[in-house]
């Protein structure tokens, strides 16, 4: 006869009862790792859910900011355009006087009986409204008569012998030169003295 026939009735019960609490506490903590489980999932659940709502929010901003960006791009390319279409505008406008003085001048020079005075008076008040036009828009005339020979703003046409003054003096101003904003835009031709030749 085996030990389980040897086994009484209230011993056998004893660890019957013994295997179904083994079993419920084994059941229990599955029950329990089982919650503990679906807790986590629904933790990772709606971190995942609060995670793409911020990842939908972050794209609709790169949405708009890139909106944005290309609205600015498109707004500062025409800015540019019109800045380049009319940038004369303005100097344009003020240089219409002078274009209207210069035309009543011509008109009055036709005349028969035209006051020369008063044309040389009408051609200098046309001139200073131009100077005056001319300097308001930065544009300054380099007139170097006298000054010492500067290769940056002056062109030598001529170099002519002269013991009055030092050499690589402008003696003669051809054509006066223009710089607009500090930036040369013609340069003055001008006539350069040099040492005379000893004889």
């Amino acid at each position: 006869m085996s030990d389980v026939d040897n086994r009484t009735e209230p011993e056998m019960v004893s660890e019957a009862d013994e295997s179904v609490d083994t079993f419920e506490q084994e059941v229990a903590e599955a029950e329990q790792e089982n919650a503990e489980v679906e807790h986590t999932a629904d933790e990772l659940n709606t971190l995942l859910e609060s995670t793409r709502q911020k990842a939908d929010e972050h794209y609709q901003q790169l949405v708009r900011a890139h909106a944005e960006i290309e609205n600015l791009k498109r707004r500062h390319s025409q800015e540019v355009e019109k800045a380049h279409k009319f940038a004369l505008e303005r100097f344009v406008n003020e240089l219409l006087g002078v274009r209207d003085s210069l035309e009543l001048g011509y008109a009055a020079s036709l005349d028969e009986a035209a006051d020369v005075a008063k044309l040389r008076e009408g051609t200098e008040l046309t001139l200073k409204m131009l100077g005056d036009v001319m300097d308001k828009f930065g544009v300054e005339q380099v007139d170097p008569a006298g000054e010492p020979f500067n290769p940056d703003f002056h062109q030598a046409m001529a170099m002519i012998p002269r013991d009055n003054v030092p050499a690589n003096t402008v003696v003669d101003v051809i054509q006066k030169g223009y710089v607009l904003n500090g930036r040369l835009v013609r340069p003055a031709m001008v006539a350069v003295s040099q040492a005379p030749s000893g004889g």
